[in-house]
């Protein structure tokens, strides 16, 4: 057990004045902070950043400090210079942060002005400062406990064991301790609030939305789907335009009913049963007897985003239509904590149902297959197929919108781009197969398209596409060459703190304005299913037309 004088030692350590060493580096990191990175942020979202970002420069200071300790150096403390740098520290970083919080509110608007949006006339920096300094003092505490426990142990087992080794053996039974109180205590309390939330909200009923009368819409007394299965989301994906009465009043022809088959996670009892459930559906409302069929794969909560579905359905006139399965009812980025394989596995078995259906119709009357997913959805949609399918019976192609960074065939055609085409708007091969667009426009290719038509809808500010896990310690590839509009030119990489800064990107990916970070507009995904599917009947009258009608519904 450890002994009384370790235990006091280690709690009067937690009051022992603040490392230069961690000091410096905690400063350059807050500093470093305050710059733009992607989407803009907000006075509370920049203090937990910032913060975040001191006691992360801090620690690793400390680290460099207890690295010279542990090599038996001379401490620096202990010597006249050593002082000296002490009180110069903190008059030099007390100085920087001032500066840096003073050019904060332009940094801010630069980002703003690129995406739209109102400046800011002040970035609180005084509230900044406040909240940056409570997240880092709580930060230090708990480092300083976890010094303090490392003490302890290295106290006990130095009994036994060599200094060093002591020390080596505790830091390793302290991060033991502290992973298992933050994963098994904290994480996992956390994970079943969110959970118990998430169901609730899932299973809450929108009473502006009655069950379709219409026998083909899933959800009706005709369906085998029950609407109260289908969860909140797939009953809006049901519920969402356009009409064929819509359809007909804007392009003045003839058109279709949209046809949304989805299927809800309470709908069947596991993945198997709900992808037979869902080709059953199909078939009986005839889905494979219209010219275009879309598995769409959603979101995380199962949501499908309209302006997509709005788009293609007018751009096909109704003649489509579009099949879903949920896999989860949590947020994308809970969905892959909790199983980062479920919804590869849901959109696998969806696939290989429809598709298994599909290629057992004649060539000359089954429609053209297409996959389609946005952000968590297309990179489960993206990993639904395997290199047979291209090879046996190939769909006809597939639109994924906002792919996040671990996506495998996003992140094959990226690296694999041609050198002289930045890394945001890549161009792989002759682009004959795979396209990449932007909010510029559609996407171009030196060859006609050849085979199964591969578009990638991605907005250079999108944090959940352009997030690189090496940007700690290396320069994000897109930071290399032209800057994308909706970039700002003060951007700039510095070791762990950009980091930090794309990392609290992703998690407010969605607050900017429409058209920007990771959220699409409904015009863009006009263009990138004309890129996809074709519109051959559409010129560029009626494609204006379409979009002006799209962006009068504030999509």
């Amino acid at each position: 057990m450890p002994t009384r004088a370790s235990i006091r030692h280690a709690a009067a350590r937690m009051l022992d004045p603040l490392c230069s060493m961690g000091l410096w580096l905690g400063t350059l990191c807050f500093a470093a902070s305050l710059t733009p990175s992607l989407i803009p942020r907000d006075a509370l979202l920049q203090g937990v950043l910032s913060g975040i970002a001191f006691a992360a420069g801090y620690g690793v200071g400390v680290l460099m400090r207890w690295l010279w300790i542990f090599l038996g150096l001379p401490r620096l403390r202990d010597l006249a210079i050593g002082r000296v740098a002490t009180g110069l520290a903190v008059v030099v970083c007390a100085a920087m942060v001032i500066v840096f919080l003073a050019q904060a509110s332009g940094w801010q608007n630069d980002i703003r002005a690129r995406m739209g949006m109102a400046a800011v006339t002040s970035a609180r920096p005084v509230f900044v400062g406040l909240v940056a300094g409570g997240v880092a003092l709580v930060l230090l505490l708990l480092g300083r406990l976890f010094g303090g426990v490392v003490y302890v142990l290295s106290q006990r087992l130095g009994r036994h064991l060599p200094r060093r080794v002591s020390l080596i053996v505790s830091v390793a039974l302290a991060g033991l301790l502290f992973w298992g109180i933050g994963n098994g205590l904290v994480f996992e309390a956390g994970l079943r609030a969110l959970d118990s939330s998430y169901r609730q909200l899932d299973a809450v009923v929108d009473t502006a939305l009655d069950p379709p009368r219409d026998p083909s819409k899933t959800g009706s007394a005709a369906s085998l789907i029950d609407w109260s299965g289908l969860g909140r989301m797939g009953r809006a994906a049901v519920a969402a335009g356009p009409t064929q009465a819509e359809i007909e009043a804007l392009t003045g022809q003839p058109a279709q009913e949209p046809l949304r088959i989805y299927v809800g996670l309470n709908s069947a009892p596991d993945i198997r049963a709900r992808a037979d459930l869902a080709l059953a559906e199909m078939i009986r409302v005839g889905a494979f007897e219209r010219s275009t069929l879309v598995i769409n794969t959603p979101t995380g909560t199962g949501w499908l985003d309209p302006a997509s579905q709005k788009a293609l359905g007018y751009l096909q006139r109704g003649d489509v239509a579009t099949v879903s399965m949920q896999y989860s009812y949590l947020a994308s980025w809970l969905a892959l904590m909790v199983d980062p394989t479920y919804g590869a596995d849901s959109a696998r078995a969806l696939f290989a149902a429809v598709h298994g259906h599909w290629r057992t119709l004649p060539r000359d009357r089954r429609p053209r297959l297409y996959l389609h997913g946005l952000s968590l959805g297309a990179l489960n949609s993206d990993l639904s197929l395997d290199l047979f399918d291209l090879l046996g019976e190939p769909f006809d192609g597939a639109l994924w919108a906002g792919p996040p960074f671990p996506s495998r065939t996003w992140r094959h055609a990226t690296l694999g781009r041609d050198p002289a085409t930045p890394a945001w708007r890549p161009r792989y091969g002759d682009g004959s197969v795979v396209r990449f667009m932007t909010q510029d426009g559609a996407p171009a290719g030196n060859a006609a398209w050849s085979g199964p038509r591969i578009v990638y809808l991605q907005y250079p500010s999108d944090p959940i596409t352009f997030f690189e896990p090496g940007s700690a310690l290396r320069r994000p590839v897109w930071l290399s060459g032209p800057r994308a509009d909706d970039v700002s030119g003060s951007l700039r990489w510095f070791p762990l703190v950009t980091f930090l800064q794309l990392g609290m990107d992703m998690a407010v990916a969605t607050s900017t304005p429409t058209g920007y970070g990771h959220v699409f507009a409904a015009d863009d995904y006009v263009d990138a299913w004309i890129a996809t599917a074709g519109a051959d009947t559409w010129d560029a009258r009626s494609v204006a037309a379409l979009k002006a009608e799209l962006a009068a519904q504030g999509l």
